[in-house]
């Protein structure tokens, strides 16, 4: 199982750039999908007061009761979704909820059904369970979004899972409701099929698109497992915090699989994550102002981009703080890095490495999300920083220092 594993290439870039900054390099790491903000002050007092107030011991296997009492709530009143505590599992970060999701439901000869593109993880976490990922690639004439067609025709006796994102990581591409009935109309005439929701960016939408929780739809309550979590919306990806909500035989096995895994979250990090429910209706202003942040930075970046050589962007991101362009005439035959003496592009992933070893610039590879001939550039940076990033890519990218693609 190990062995079938690809290793996660934001990591490995995002580690990279770190590791080329320590070394007193000038690098942009425009690879980590990380709010650049500080978490609310508010939150990050919650936290330090219940180390104050000793709460540094082991908590509850599915997190305490005061959690996941404030996400029933949340889920009720801003997804329509109404849970029990106990159907709640808290877990260290959405990234194990998902994980556990996967091993709850499947077994070797299982099919996970994964719209492309998609989060780099996904697929090796159906690898780990023993089952096999099958990917359904969307593409731009749709706006990166599955259809009920796509799905109907990906499905087998052997489909077991179902994982949907929205906003989506890479794309930003989100699901209107209209959509996500259409979808449900599919999964409802196959009772084996569960669907992962995984909706940890919803708080950062534009307008206007809306956020739609799918376990909502009629019918699929009881075929959904929705996950969470704290990191993107309230900006505490390092206090690692994340929860899925299902109903029971599926919220039991992942609080099983926790159990002899992990255990409970940090009960610091709880504390936090009450604080920040408690922030008002979808984060309340904070999480507000810097989802207007992230908007204005988008545009900002997408209208940098279509003006680029070589670069095309034919989808605006609605949500998340990703944009994925494409890059097809950056890459292939008669492709060349003339800065520096690079050489040939042949893939993404080349262009990737001569953007960071002459720009300066550490960028994804599409190939890392099944998406060949583009990279996702995360926008959770100061428009200081964006505005470098773009300046260096745009001038590595000039005829003088690049060859476009015959």
């Amino acid at each position: 199982r190990v062995a079938s594993l690809r290793p996660s290439k934001t990591m490995a870039l995002t580690d990279l750039a770190r590791q080329l900054k320590e070394e007193g390099k000038d690098v942009i790491g425009l690879a980590a999908g990380e709010p650049d903000f500080d978490t609310p002050a508010a939150v990050a007092e919650a936290g330090i007061q219940a180390i104050r107030d000793g709460e540094t011991r082991y908590s509850p296997n599915t997190g305490t009761a005061e959690l996941r009492t404030a996400i029933c709530g949340k889920l009720s009143s801003e997804n329509g979704l109404s849970y029990d505590p106990a159907d709640v599992v808290v877990t260290n970060g959405a990234k194990q909820a998902i994980a556990q999701a996967v091993l709850a439901c499947c077994q070797p000869g299982d099919e996970v059904l994964i719209p492309a593109p998609h989060w780099v993880s996904y697929p090796e976490m159906a690898r780990l369970a023993g089952a096999e990922p099958k990917l359904v690639d969307t593409g731009a004439d749709e706006g990166y979004l599955l259809t009920p067609e796509q799905l109907e025709a990906a499905l087998t006796p052997a489909s077991r899972l179902l994982i949907l994102c929205t906003p989506s990581n890479p794309t930003g591409s989100v699901y209107s409701e209209e959509q996500l009935r259409a979808l449900a109309e599919v999964v409802a005439r196959h009772p084996r099929l569960v669907v992962v929701s995984d909706e940890i960016y919803e708080h950062i939408v534009y307008a206007p698109a809306e956020h739609v929780s799918f376990g909502a739809l009629p019918g699929m309550y009881e075929r959904t497992i929705t996950v969470n979590g704290f990191s993107k919306a309230f900006a505490m990806t390092g206090w690692r915090l994340g929860y899925l909500a299902a109903p029971p035989p599926f919220a039991k096995a992942a609080a099983a699989i926790q159990s002899q895994t992990t255990s409970g979250a940090s009960s610091i990090s709880q504390r936090a994550g009450v604080a920040a429910l408690a922030l008002g209706h979808r984060g309340g202003e904070e999480v507000g102002a810097m989802v207007e942040q992230f908007r204005r930075r988008r545009d900002y970046v997408c209208e940098r981009l279509r003006a680029m050589r070589g670069v095309e962007l034919a989808v605006t991101p609605q949500g998340a703080f990703y944009v994925m362009p494409s890059v097809a005439r950056l890459t292939g035959p008669g492709a060349e890095g003339l800065k520096g003496g690079f050489g040939a592009v042949r893939d993404s992933d080349t262009l990737c490495r001569y953007l960071l070893q002459e720009a300066g610039v550490a960028l994804v590879p599409g190939d890392a999300f099944g998406c060949e001939g583009t990279l996702r550039i995360s926008y959770a940076a100061s428009m200081e920083t964006l505005t470098e990033a773009l300046d260096r890519i745009e001038e590595a990218l000039t005829e003088e220092n690049f060859k476009l693609a015959d």
